[in-house]
C-alpha cells in the first residue's frame, strides 16, 4: 500500500531527505519494504525555514520507495530507520488540496487528527492523483555529496590513480544509510566522536567502502549494509596508509595495540 511520509522543518528524528526516514515504533506496522511513498511537508511554523522551502503551505515534494527497515540500535525506544530508494523530487511542490478538496482521502471525523500522523497509508487512487499533479525531476544521488571529511585513497602500483571507494563514501544517501545501519561507533576500535568530544562532534564519523572500487567490473550497486562500514578518522587513515594496499577491517582490528577508553569524561 502506498504511504505518505511526513518530513518536518524541525524534528528530533534523524531524517536525511531521500536517504533515510527515522520514525517511532507506533508507525512500524504502517511501513513495509517495497511500499511506494510520497514525501509531505506541513505548513511552515517558523519563518527561519522560509528560505529552505519552495512553498510555505502543506505540500508534497517527492516520491520514493521504502527500502530495508532497521531497528535504531542507538536507543531502546523502539524507533526504526527506513532506507529510501528511488528518490525523485518534484519540479515544484504539489499543494495538499485543490480548492477545498484534499488530494488525500481523509479518514475519521476530525481532519485535524488525520494530518497529525507522520506516516499515512493512502489508496492507490490517491497516490495516482498526487503524482498526476507532479512533474518529476531528473535526480542523481551522486550530485548530493557531503563535505570531504573522509577523503582517503589508495592506489594500485603501476596503475592510474584510482580512488578506493571515495565516490561512494561521499554520496549523501549511501553515507546516511550506512550510519543508520552501522551506527556511529568505529567498527574497528569502538571510538565514538560524540562521547569523546561532546555535542560539537555529534553524528560525525567516516564511512569506508570495504571493497576497492578498482576491483569492480564497471559501475555496480552498493549495499550500505555489506559494502560500507563506519570508522573513526584514525582507523580510516590507517586502512589507506599504504599506497598499494587497502586493509580490511579485520586486518585493521588485528593491528590494534590499544583502544580508546571513554570513562567519566576522560578519553585515554
Amino acid at each position: 500500500m502506498p504511504v505518505v511520509i511526513v518530513e518536518n522543518d524541525k524534528s528530533k528524528w534523524d531524517d536525511v531527505t531521500g536517504a533515510v526516514y527515522h520514525f517511532p515504533k507506533n508507525y512500524r506496522s504502517k511501513l513495509e519494504e517495497g511500499d511506494q511513498a510520497i514525501y509531505y511537508k506541513a505548513r511552515i511554523r517558523d519563518k527561519i525555514y522560509a528560505s529552505k522551502r519552495p512553498y510555505s503551505g502543506p505540500h508534497y515534494f517527492a516520491k520514493a520507495r521504502i527500502g530495508k527497515i532497521y531497528a535504531d540500535r542507538r536507543n531502546d525506544d523502539g524507533a526504526s530507520f527506513a532506507l529510501i530508494k528511488n528518490y525523485t523530487p518534484f519540479e515544484s511542490p504539489v499543494p495538499f488540496k485543490v480548492g477545498r478538496k484534499y488530494l488525500e482521502t481523509v479518514i475519521g471525523d476530525r481532519p485535524v487528527n488525520y494530518w497529525r500522523n507522520s506516516v499515512r497509508p493512502i489508496s492507490q487512487i490517491d497516490y495516482g492523483v498526487i503524482l498526476s499533479r507532479a512533474k518529476l525531476l531528473d535526480f542523481s544521488s551522486d550530485s548530493a555529496a557531503p563535505d570531504r571529511v573522509d577523503d582517503f585513497k589508495s592506489y594500485y602500483e603501476g596503475s592510474e590513480s584510482t580512488y578506493f571507494g571515495t565516490r561512494y563514501e561521499r554520496r549523501k544517501d549511501l553515507r546516511a544509510q550506512a550510519i543508520a545501519i552501522h551506527g556511529l561507533d568505529c567498527k574497528a576500535c569502538g571510538f565514538n566522536f560524540e562521547r569523546a568530544y561532546g555535542e560539537h562532534a555529534k553524528n560525525f564519523v567516516h564511512v569506508h567502502h570495504v571493497v576497492p572500487i578498482s576491483k569492480f567490473d564497471g559501475v555496480q550497486a552498493v549495499d550500505p549494509e555489506t559494502d560500507l562500514v563506519t570508522l573513526c578518522a584514525n582507523c580510516h587513515a590507517v586502512v589507506h596508509r599504504k599506497r598499494d594496499v587497502t586493509l580490511s577491517v579485520d586486518e585493521l582490528k588485528g593491528m590494534l595495540r590499544g583502544r580508546w577508553i571513554i570513562d567519566s569524561g576522560c578519553v585515554m
